[in-house]
């Protein structure tokens, strides 16, 4: 029986999304200086265990690749994904950037390149300071202070640490006997709990919770990107409640859309990053997860350390538990 709602006390005072307040954001209970939220919840006892289960035999890469022309969130005019060469074998011979002679230059086929995206491109991580209500972000930091002409001073990428945990996969396209849930399709507490109890798991404090919307069966077709099925407020507050550290999709934006809320316009993302305090992961590859009945797992992630940065490109992987 799913026991995903049942949540003691104790247990209680250490989820920071019973200390939520509709649209306002959320002192952490992990102290003042806290810019990680839920993730504090990782301790070297909850990694010993899930490593103690984890089986190296097969491992699962949950992460989409870059390239020119990818699809993205680009709809606010930020930046595509580009590549493009520095150096080049030929090129060196003519341009002879390292200032040596053409027998060097010929012997040594010097290749090198640059990239330019937004932070948000691919498989990727939203960071605490990503959004908020009012000027403040997650644990009551504000723009006014803590807000420079680069980046933030706090709550950037640079301060997740890597993450070891249970993870586990909520499959709602296969509850609902499709490939790819249809546009705008609402995945609520109904949805999440049909999921749990199909698949006979449940919700623990420390958990990395992955929901599959079989958006990844478009990739990479532009309808990836529009009208996305994903979580609404209420199945966001449910798993946040249960005690998930980290919340992920296979979807552009985790959260359905367009909103249903008429003034909030992400109004998952607001609640879960400054109000639960716990992070988001977008874009995960989980058709292979789902191809092959894996729904626990132990995941594993890091993200790139971009000092300040509102997101940060993430490649997770996760192993079958013994």
């Amino acid at each position: 029986m799913c026991m995903a709602c049942v949540v003691d006390e104790q247990t209680k005072d250490r989820i920071i999304a019973y200390r939520a307040e509709f649209h306002r954001v959320t002192k952490s209970p992990f102290g003042s200086d806290d810019e990680i939220g839920m993730l504090s919840v990782i301790d070297a006892q909850s990694r010993a265990a899930i490593l103690s289960r984890a089986d190296p035999s097969k491992v699962f890469d949950l992460s989409v690749d870059h390239f020119v022309g990818m699809p993205g969130w680009f709809g606010a005019g930020d930046q595509p994904y580009q590549i493009w060469m520095t150096h080049t074998p030929a090129g060196e011979i003519v341009a002879n950037t390292m200032g040596v002679n053409l027998e060097a230059n010929t012997l040594v086929a010097y290749s090198g390149d640059a990239i330019s995206m937004y932070t948000h491109c691919g498989t990727h991580i939203d960071t605490f300071n990503h959004f908020g209500y009012n000027g403040r972000i997650f644990n009551d930091f504000s723009a006014a202070e803590h807000l420079g002409s680069r980046a933030w001073d706090k709550c950037g990428a640079e301060k997740h640490p890597p993450i070891f945990a249970r993870g586990i996969l909520l499959d709602v396209a296969a509850l609902h006997g499709v490939d790819t849930l249809p546009p705008s399709h609402a995945i609520g507490p109904a949805d999440l709990q049909g999921c749990l109890k199909r698949q006979g798991l449940e919700v623990r404090l420390g958990d990395v919770v992955l929901i599959r919307t079989g958006q990844m069966r478009l990739w990479p077709d532009i309808a990836f990107v529009n009208n996305t099925p994903g979580l609404n407020r209420a199945g966001a507050e449910f798993l946040a409640k249960s005690g998930a550290i980290m919340i992920g999709a296979d979807n552009l934006t985790l959260e359905q859309t367009p909103a249903a809320e008429p003034l909030n316009f992400f109004p998952v993302h607001t609640y879960l990053l400054a109000e639960a305090g716990v992070p988001i992961l977008e874009m995960a590859w989980l058709e292979e997860l789902a191809a092959e009945g894996v729904h626990e797992f132990a995941f594993f992630g890091a993200c790139i350390k971009l000092r300040g940065a509102t997101g940060a490109p993430m490649r997770p992987v996760a192993m079958p538990l013994n």
